[in-house]
């Protein structure tokens, strides 16, 4: 059939072209394309073109040449096929037929896409033989020039089939029948199965830009090409530079970001993390072979069964979400782009949320190639939208029935690029778990979701030969060291299988803030303290940044200090509870007496639409108790203890101080101070966490303004204290003197003789 058409490339200039003395394709098809090219700008006559064009059977011969000299011979594809067009149309003084502009402009802009694509990527044609095709294969590609065949069944190039190869010309069977034969030809170049069948893809993918030249160069003198694409399809070129100067200009530069102040990028550190199943009821499949999170996205957006779900991949604070998010648009572009085209929305930043999906990307993304009306629904591109921290989204806007409404768009939007092939795009959204925020119901129902798992050791180790390779082996060999110590608490070890803070705890080793003495010495708690001291302080104030500037206080409302003040007291409720979790309402209502909290949270709630409390808990490492959206609890459990030993130290320092310096009374009354005690430590019996960690800050002169024997009598008074009230496992009735007994003598009399100023 491309003989044929081959043939009528000719008729009409009277040129007695002997075809089946038609030279076989070799290594000269090369040169002789470029000669063939020169020959018809120069106008040559058909007699003198007859050896050139007998040299072919179809322009595709060039496939049996070296790959890597088809990637540098810098061959004038897209001038051959304008040439050949526009000298029929002169020497006949007729258009030819749209079958023979089809067979002539798709075979040159295929050849135009693999020489683009091999010359992008050096890489690959590094790993590529030098040797031509097989005979084998050679025959199959000048059978080409005989007939076509799919599945072994001829196919006709008619009116038909020419107009859906230029409007689409990946799922034309054109595309079908070349992918294959330059498929087989990768193989035998060294390229696995998967690899070759990727690359033909993005070379078909990339076809139609290059068709759209060559229509663009002739549209005067083949008319009949130009009018299959109808009005405006010149703006396409546009559209398609202008996601080129998206990808390198915005995706291509997310990896190269420096992490924090440090002078290096994410993607100098990045190692893929793993995720396991999560189910409808949001339960994590804890049974499930944890997967790699690339993997696992690859899969799904190829197979077919699963175009009409949403990704969703959640995880706690510094699980590795938004880096993930950046590293991987940037893997899609490279890998797997025009396949899909990775599209970046940090939600947070979103302004706009239009009654249409369609707008709210549009806006979102405010770049030339969103500007016209029919972006979504181009055939030749397909988008994987990146939506990430929808968290954070909740925590600005709250659960609110525009939330819901968006929601819900994103469902639909799914659902409708799984039914229209003119919209096959896909979405994943990454966000912290949403039974915190109280918002599984308000989910589309067609999610597949995942959690983000903590490094495995195999995962961890790749991430310090990454870290070895910035700080060197010595300090690396030492990190380890530390970690491995068995007197490295084990709490700091399963930090350490967090990103974030194994880069916080890495960071800390690097500049001398951990050491192994520490580990050794009198106070190992210590090590812990300055640990979870640097992770609130990084969390609080750093994790959410841009450009410098802390975005916490902007999302919750709150800043640092506030915001540390109200997770001390959810540190204090989760260990008044049991030590595993407690409800958000008994929080709240802990913070009604403290004025400055109250203050706080009221001037947050005028600029939230939903609890601010719970922005402010979200902020932090805390997640919904298993089987209750109203019950928190934190992700480490040390990490409450911790903040429960600052909610009491501050209480100490305050219980102790004098109205000055000459005063015999002090700052609290006793009135208030018995109430306040049985409120603090009328519970039950401290954890042996607590104590510890209430003993190390105790230790540090800045936590008790004063010096650490100050902070001793502090201690062991609190200890008289706590050991009074355990027996009492709840407060005292009414919190008053009269109703306690000896109790008020004992505990004045413990003050006054432990704490004499």
């Amino acid at each position: 059939m491309v003989k044929q058409l081959w043939r009528d490339v000719w008729r009409g200039l009277n040129t007695p072209i002997s075809w089946e003395d038609t030279v076989k394709g070799s290594v000269d098809s090369l040169k002789t394309i470029a000669e063939l090219a020169k020959a018809i700008q120069e106008n040559k006559s058909a007699q003198e073109l007859a050896p050139l064009v007998n040299h072919f059977s179809s322009l595709l011969d060039v496939l049996s040449s070296p790959l890597g000299q088809v990637a540098t011979a810098a061959l004038p594809f897209v001038p051959l096929a304008t040439g050949l067009l526009k000298y029929i149309v002169e020497q006949t003084r007729q258009e030819p037929t749209l079958e023979v502009g089809v067979a002539i402009a798709a075979q040159t802009a295929y050849l135009k896409s693999v020489q683009v694509f091999l010359g992008q990527h050096p890489e690959l044609v590094q790993r590529l033989s030098d040797q031509p095709a097989s005979e084998e294969l050679t025959n199959q590609i000048q059978q080409l020039g005989e007939q076509l065949e799919l599945n072994g069944k001829e196919v006709e190039l008619t009116d038909h089939e020419a107009r859906k190869t230029l409007i689409c010309f990946h799922e034309s069977q054109l595309a079908k029948i070349f992918n294959g034969l330059l498929s087989q030809r990768l193989q035998e170049a060294g390229l696995s199965q998967a690899e070759s069948k990727r690359t033909t893809e993005r070379i078909a993918r990339s076809t139609h830009r290059y068709l759209k030249e060559i229509v663009a160069e002739v549209r005067d003198q083949v008319k009949r090409l130009a009018a299959v694409y109808g009005e405006g399809w010149l703006q396409d070129q546009e559209r398609y530079a202008s996601v080129d100067r998206y990808l390198e200009e915005v995706i291509a530069r997310k990896p190269q970001e420096t992490v924090f102040d440090e002078p290096f990028t994410f993607a100098d550190l990045y190692v893929p993390l793993q995720v396991q199943p999560v189910d409808r009821e949001g339960e994590i499949d804890d049974e499930a072979t944890p997967q790699n999170i690339e993997t696992w996205a690859e899969t799904l957006l190829q197979d077919a069964k699963k175009q009409g779900q949403v990704l969703f991949i959640q995880g706690g604070p510094g699980r590795g979400k938004s880096v993930f998010c950046r590293m991987f648009a940037d893997k899609l572009r490279r890998e797997w782009f025009p396949i899909w085209i990775p599209v970046l929305i940090r939600l947070r930043d979103v302004q706009n949320f239009a009654q249409d999906f369609d707008k709210t990307l549009e806006d979102a993304i405010a770049t030339d190639f969103t500007k016209d009306a029919g972006w979504l629904t181009d055939r030749n591109t397909r988008f994987l939208f990146l939506l990430d921290g929808f968290d954070e989204l909740l925590l600005e806007r709250g659960a609110t029935d525009g939330l819901k409404q968006f929601l819900e768009q994103v469902g639909l939007f799914q659902k409708r690029c799984a039914e229209l092939s003119e919209r096959g795009h896909r979405v994943v959204i990454t966000g912290r778990p949403l039974a915190l925020y109280g918002v599984e119901r308000l989910m589309p129902p067609n999610l597949e979701r995942v959690e983000i798992a903590p490094m495995a050791q195999e995962i961890q180790q790749q991430w310090l030969v990454n870290w070895e390779k910035l700080t060197g082996s010595e300090k690396t060999q030492q990190f380890q060291a530390f970690l491995r110590n068995q007197q490295c608490p084990e709490q700091v070890k399963t930090l350490a299988t967090e990103p974030l803070l194994l880069y916080l705890l890495a960071a800390l080793h690097r500049d001398g803030n951990l050491q192994d003495s520490q580990l050794t010495g009198d106070d190992p708690v210590a090590v812990r303290i300055q640990i979870y001291e640097a992770a609130l302080d990084w969390v609080l104030t750093k994790q959410r940044s841009e450009n410098g500037a802390n975005l916490n206080p902007k999302i919750t409302g709150l800043d640092p200090d506030d915001l540390r003040t109200i997770l001390a007291e959810a540190g204090l409720c989760v260990v008044q509870s049991g030590g595993e979790s407690a409800a958000i309402a008994l929080i709240e209502e802990r913070l009604k007496d403290d004025e400055g909290a109250k203050r706080l949270l009221a001037q947050a709630k005028q600029n939230a639409e939903q609890n601010p409390l719970k922005n402010a808990l979200a902020a932090f490492y805390l997640k919904s108790s298993e089987g209750s959206e109203n019950q928190i609890e934190f992700f480490h459990k040390s990490f409450g203890e911790f903040l429960c030993a600052e909610r009491l130290v501050e209480s100490l320092v305050r219980w102790t101080k004098r109205e000055d310096s000459r005063a015999k009374r002090y700052s609290v009354p006793d009135d208030t101070l018995f109430r306040e005690i049985y409120d603090l430590l009328g519970f039950g019996t401290l954890t042996q966490e607590v104590v510890e960690y209430l003993i190390g800050l105790l230790k540090k002169p800045s936590r008790i303004g004063g010096n650490c024997s100050n902070g001793w009598r502090v201690f062991i008074w609190t200890g008289a204290m706590a050991n009074l009230l355990m027996p009492l496992k709840k407060p005292c009735p009414n919190a008053k003197p009269a109703n306690c007994g000896n109790i008020r003598r004992r505990l004045a009399s413990a003050r006054s003789i432990l704490l004499p100023g």
